[in-house]
């Protein structure tokens, strides 16, 4: 079982947009899961075995407990009941309370999709009388990360700051050489400096070096006011 899944459209979107919240979260101890919902290919530099070989290789970097993969159509995710089940599924087994997906507002379609999909999934996944695998769970908690390729400036929840974690974060980042290589330009560096401004800017607006900015539909309970101080 997990403390958090976090849900991926393709390989590499969740440590592009959330890397260093990851490695935070291993940090405190959380048990965190990452579920990539198609292997991202066909791409103008990849292959099926190039992605899954740079996977396991972030993966490795990240320190997940689990990561598998649902095996969706790349470039037509759909929202579809067949999809839905199958994501239903994975949340009634791996029972993450805390799930991580990709903000509602993008210009990528699959991203779009997976959102949608997502939020019907863990509608599902606490439903009696079916034939999902598991018990009926319902996660308690859906938060949005940006890895949205909409050129426009989002109005996150919150901040969080990923510093002490920001290099650990472009070691996992960089081992998808494949999807840097078709980076604005052709070069490594277009994507990766896109990563490193917005880090930065992002962690301007909270007053450190580093953030990753998130989102939430839902109201946020504050538990303590020692984490927001």
């Amino acid at each position: 079982m997990l403390d958090v899944l976090v849900i991926a459209p393709h390989p590499d979107d969740a440590e592009f947009a959330m890397g260093g919240a990851i490695l935070k979260m291993k940090a405190e101890g959380l048990r965190v899961g990452v579920l990539d919902l198609t292997d991202g290919e066909p791409t103008p530099f990849g292959s099926r075995e190039t992605r899954r070989r740079e996977t396991e290789a972030a993966t490795e970097v990240l320190g997940l407990d689990w990561r598998s993969n649902l095996e969706l159509p790349n470039r037509s995710l759909e929202a579809t009941l067949e999809a839905r089940g199958k994501l239903a599924g994975i949340l009634r087994t791996t029972r993450a309370n805390c799930i991580f997906c990709p903000y509602w507002e993008d210009t990528h379609p699959d991203h779009t999709a997976a959102t949608q999909l997502i939020e019907a999934a863990r509608f599902w996944a606490k439903l009696t009388k079916t034939d999902l695998p598991g018990e009926p769970f319902h996660p308690q908690r859906m938060i949005y990360y940006f890895c949205t390729h909409i050129r426009k400036i989002p109005e996150p929840s919150f901040v969080v700051d990923v510093s002490a974690f920001w290099e650990k974060k472009l070691a996992a980042v960089r081992c998808y050489a494949s999807q840097l290589a078709n980076s604005p330009g052709g070069s490594m560096t277009g994507l990766e400096e896109q990563i490193e401004s917005r880090g930065r800017m992002w962690g301007w607006t909270a007053g450190t070096r580093y953030g990753e900015p998130f989102s939430v539909r839902e109201v946020l309970r504050i538990a303590d006011f020692r984490t927001i101080l």
